[in-house]
């Protein structure tokens, strides 16, 4: 009769295998598992470092961001002060001319009524004058005699300067005597 093994009571295989498996087990955690969590934590410490510099990186590209949000609204700004100065600009320039053209028009007016008033005031002096001869003429014409000029001076200045007044020339008494 063959005795039936009991498979729950341990023989000498088992106690072979169990050695061989704890021998195992021992070489694994001694020379395999400390290079393995080595390069396990020096891998989370790389993910981590490469996380944080992302992190980084992208605080960085925002603030740069920000900056040159902050740059171009800056230079919108002087282009719009440069523009509104330029504006400024030009208007003072077109009014200093329109000043200077309003002057010069003013001025040349003025040169034009002026030389109108003289040639006006020679012209009535040169018909006065001719006035007086004539009248010079006629009265010695009429009375048949010659008059002596130099001695009626006053009474031909008084006529004349009585037709400059109501021609609205000098005043009497204000032509000189030739």
């Amino acid at each position: 009769m063959q005795t039936a093994a009991i498979f729950l009571l341990p023989n000498g295989t088992f106690f072979v295998e169990l050695a061989v498996f704890l021998i195992i087990v021992f070489l694994i955690a001694k020379y395999i598992l400390p290079p393995v969590n080595r390069a396990m934590e020096q891998r989370q410490e790389h993910i981590k470092n490469s996380l944080e510099a992302a992190d980084a990186a992208r605080a960085d590209a925002a603030a740069a961001d920000e900056e040159r949000h902050a740059e171009l609204q800056k230079a919108r700004h002087r282009g719009q002060e440069i523009v509104a100065t330029a504006n400024r600009t030009a208007e003072q320039i077109v009014s200093e001319a329109q000043g200077r053209a309003q002057t010069e028009h003013d001025r040349i007016l003025a040169n034009a009524q002026a030389e109108i008033e003289l040639a006006r005031r020679r012209a009535v002096e040169q018909a006065a004058n001719r006035m007086g001869e004539l009248v010079l003429d006629v009265v010695e014409r009429v009375i048949g005699r010659e008059v002596d000029a130099g001695a009626h001076r006053d009474l031909i200045d008084e006529a004349v300067a009585a037709l400059t007044a109501d021609a609205g020339g000098a005043p009497a008494g204000a032509r000189s005597r030739p």
